[in-house]
């Protein structure tokens, strides 16, 4: 597999995250109950967006920008579920269906970001200001994409900037009903998975392991998503 797949309808590019097992979770047990109980999980390969997609990459398939924070590098943001079908869609058909594009699931989204599932607080490390724009360095809004550092498999802004919506429904007992091979919640739930945090929240919110749910019509300043690619 190549490491790094570029989309060319967009310009969208792709990491290559090689299958693996890891125990996923709180396993700094500095979470809340919904991140627990740890658990073991295997994953088949896949490609994630290098970044959260962003403004520029929207407006390429979407003529409305719904964006607070305006610039085509910025994450897109303000956009619900329902927002991101269409996106996914239309994505799909510029490339003439050769490719599988969805949201990451939980197991992939975090597995993702610590850097193919090693113990990181963080996307990138146990160091919140060197990989996350959080409350204490953002200025009180998101930043443009890949302008701090990468996690170790080389993908940006998984940690803070915006929250990124997940193919899972959101439950807290989520992880108790996990299957071990490439789970994803599909569980009846009013809500929707969101993993990383964002730009106004502190570091405990930031880290890798916290999970959070909000209806599928929400949209906010702060919520945006990445694309993963299935081979």
């Amino acid at each position: 597999m190549q490491k790094v797949f570029k989309e060319t309808a967009t310009g969208m590019e792709f990491i290559f995250v090689p299958g693996g097992i890891f125990m996923m979770g709180d396993t700094f047990n500095e979470g809340i109950e919904n991140e627990k109980p740890i658990h073991r999980v295997q994953l088949d390969p896949f490609y994630i967006g290098k970044y959260p997609v962003t403004q520029g990459q929207w407006k390429s398939l979407i003529a409305d920008n719904p964006s607070y924070f305006q610039g085509d590098r910025l994450p897109v943001e303000q956009i619900s579920r329902s927002d991101i079908q269409v996106f996914i869609k239309k994505l799909s058909e510029a490339n003439e269906q050769k490719h599988t594009f969805q949201l990451p699931s939980e197991a992939q989204w975090e597995f993702a970001a610590r850097s193919g599932g090693k113990e990181e607080m963080y996307a990138g490390g146990n160091v919140v200001g060197r990989v996350a724009w959080y409350n204490e360095n953002s200025g009180g809004m998101a930043h443009p994409v890949g302008t701090i550092a990468p996690n170790g498999l080389g993908i940006y802004d998984m940690s803070g900037n915006v929250w990124e919506w997940c193919l899972d429904t959101f439950r807290a007992d989520a992880y108790q009903r996990h299957h071990p091979n490439n789970p994803v919640c599909s569980d009846r739930s009013e809500e929707w998975a969101l993993r990383g945090g964002s730009w106004n929240l502190d570091a405990w919110g930031v880290r890798c392991a916290r999970r959070f749910g909000f209806p599928g019509d929400y949209t906010g300043p702060g919520l945006g998503f990445r694309v993963v690619l299935i081979p």
